[in-house]
């Protein structure tokens, strides 16, 4: 049922500081300008890879989930990581009918596609977050 991984969620205080990192010191040419997702809290960009994505997350709001994350992990870190599904809403009954705790109902993420995310209580202490294949990719 899984699918590729998508991309790795980081973190981080300062997302004008991040992209500066992975721009000046990784040498990553590939970096989207900030946007914000209001309804999840956060500020987010991605550094496109050949391998993957990393997104970068800052919280946006007093309600920001990361807000919690940043404040056990001041300097960011690793948030999540995000696989891929073909059907969103089969992807959360099967994950419920196995026992996982599915934190929300699907919403749209980042990527402009519907996504769930997984207790890491459930998951061996990692966020996992799912995400509907965008229709492009199916093509």
């Amino acid at each position: 049922m899984i699918g590729p991984l998508n991309h790795v969620g980081v973190a981080v205080p300062d997302i004008g500081k991040a992209i500066d990192f992975y721009r000046d010191v990784l040498g990553a040419t590939d970096i989207t300008e900030p946007k914000v997702l209001a309804p999840q809290g956060v500020t987010y960009a991605f550094v496109t890879l050949p391998s993957g994505q990393v997104e970068l997350i800052e919280p946006y709001g007093e309600t920001s989930p990361i807000l919690k994350y940043l404040e056990r992990n001041p300097k960011g870190g690793q948030h999540h990581i995000c696989f891929e599904v073909k059907d969103i809403h089969e992807a959360k009954a099967t994950m419920e009918a196995r026992g996982m705790r599915v934190l929300n109902e699907p919403r749209i993420g980042a990527h402009g596609t519907l996504v769930i995310f997984l207790h890491p209580g459930d998951s061996g202490g990692v966020l996992i977050e799912l995400m509907e294949t965008p229709q492009a990719e199916h093509e």
